[in-house]
């Protein structure tokens, strides 16, 4: 999965320098209803899968293609704009990975660190000019607190709770994104 977000970070990045702003605009609150839908009814669908497609324990085909399909889109997202990637990462991950909600957790942090770092790469070296190292300062200060504060409640907080976190952050960026930008 990491190569994909690595890929896609750039290709999102490169996208953020040559189109204008306006470009994604209109995607990214449906982008991130999509992450929301995946996160509520991710269960659902992975245990209907699990009943219809598997068998001998095997997912069905396309799942891991699909996978790696939306892990790409997630990575390009993220190196464009990257407000809610975790609710899209979090949507896929629940959706068409296994394993508990925390380890999923785990998972979407590191892609969504790699994403990041990769993004910030491509700005410094082809857009070195355009950088507010203040605001830098600032967002990487609370990406650390935050990360930090994020992944010690989040292997705490029960998979039911967690899922209701992840919806209510994302309700709350799909209405910054529509109603107050």
């Amino acid at each position: 999965m990491m190569p994909m977000s690595i890929l896609g970070s750039a290709i999102g990045a490169i996208l953020l320098l040559v189109l204008p702003a306006s470009a994604f605009s209109a995607i990214v609150p449906v982008l991130i209803v999509f992450g929301l839908l995946m996160v509520a009814f991710g269960p659902r669908i992975q245990a209907w899968s699990r009943e219809h497609h598997h068998e001998a324990g095997m997912a069905p085909r396309w799942q891991f293609p699909a996978l790696l399909g939306g892990i790409l889109v997630a990575g390009i997202y993220g190196g464009y704009f990257g407000a809610a990637q975790g609710v899209i990462l979090m949507g896929l991950l629940s959706t068409l990975a296994t394993g508990d909600l925390q380890r999923l957790n785990g998972i979407k942090n590191v892609l969504g660190t790699c994403v990041n770092i990769v993004a910030a790469l491509v700005f410094l070296v082809v857009a070195r000019d355009h950088i507010d190292w203040w605001v830098v300062l600032f967002i990487t200060i609370g990406a650390i607190i935050g990360g930090f504060l994020g992944a010690s409640i989040g292997r705490r907080l029960p998979p039911p709770v967690l899922r209701a976190v992840i919806l209510v952050v994302g309700v709350v960026g799909i209405v910054k994104l529509v109603w107050f930008s």
